[in-house]
């Protein structure tokens, strides 16, 4: 059995030691904590190397007779470089060049060779919680936020919101975005908003973590990881307000946030919404 303990090859060359010294095999046995056969052993090979530590030796297999030849592998390394797809696209496309291996195989190389993203360890699982049947106004309020490069490794933000019944939208530019910026984001929302939100949606990003679900005091629920539809309102609003508004100012949190104050009443009580033929603010009303 291989072991990790750093000790041992010096424990190995000062059993070697003890034997020379007149000690039989199964007395240093007896005092180590070893087999009397792995002492003689030790004894044997330091005649071969000398007096020194004798290190462990290695794991390694000898010889590997189903081993993936060489340019299997540099083939599914290219494969990954050049289309970033997935295993499964990858194992498809080997098939289609003739060269059948087993989807595992890819996957395994693609592995050890570290181009697969892997799940964060220290995300926290979150339980589901139904999502609510949508009747009124404030039953379902999707939050989110767009991020914008102003640097080469600068980006500010745009925490955007919206109603699922009316659609109502409320939007913001912040510099910096987390659980606090988020709540007091959210806070202003319902100042401005004619109705009370119920149920909040986000995605599971870090500015929606635990303290911003202690902070709301209100049911929340997050959206299915890799499941962006789940948001699609509030991602058809970020497109439109990206191509109406946003690409049509300069990249300055003040600047935006000031035309941010004449778009979102256009948006709320005259632009009329083609699913609902009518504008938020009307349908608002109706209710």
């Amino acid at each position: 059995m291989y072991t990790l303990n750093k000790q041992l090859p010096r424990i190995r060359r000062d059993a070697v030691r003890l034997h020379t010294k007149g000690w039989s095999a199964r007395k240093i046995g007896r005092y180590i904590g070893f087999h009397h056969t792995a002492v003689m052993r030790w004894v044997r090979r330091a005649e071969r190397i000398g007096d020194c530590y004798i290190p462990t030796k290695s794991s390694r297999p000898k010889r590997s007779p189903y081993r993936i030849d060489e340019t299997i592998r540099k083939r599914i390394l290219e494969l990954r470089y050049k289309t970033k797809r997935c295993t499964e696209a990858i194992h498809l496309q080997l098939q289609r060049e003739g060269i059948f291996v087993g989807k595992s195989t890819v996957h395994r190389i693609l592995d050890r060779s570290r181009c697969l993203k892997k799940r964060n360890p220290y995300r926290r699982y979150h339980p589901p919680v139904e999502r609510p049947e949508v009747a009124k106004e404030g039953d379902l309020v999707e939050l989110d936020t767009i991020h914008l490069m102003i640097g080469e490794k600068k980006r500010m933000y745009i925490y955007t919101l919206i109603d699922v019944h009316s659609r109502w939208v409320f939007a913001k530019a912040v510099s910096k975005i987390r659980a606090g910026v988020s709540f007091k984001f959210l806070e202003e929302a319902q100042t401005k908003a004619p109705f009370r939100f119920d149920m909040i949606q986000t995605d599971h990003g870090p500015e929606f973590s635990r303290y911003f679900q202690y902070k709301i005091k209100r049911t929340h629920r997050f959206t299915r990881i890799g499941k962006p539809n789940d948001n699609a309102h509030i991602e058809r609003f970020n497109r439109t307000l990206q191509e109406e508004c946003l690409d049509k100012v300069e990249r300055n949190t003040k600047i935006i946030n000031c035309r941010l104050k004449k778009y979102l009443p256009y948006y709320n009580q005259e632009r009329i919404h083609l699913s609902l033929q009518a504008t938020p603010l009307e349908v608002v009303l109706r209710s």
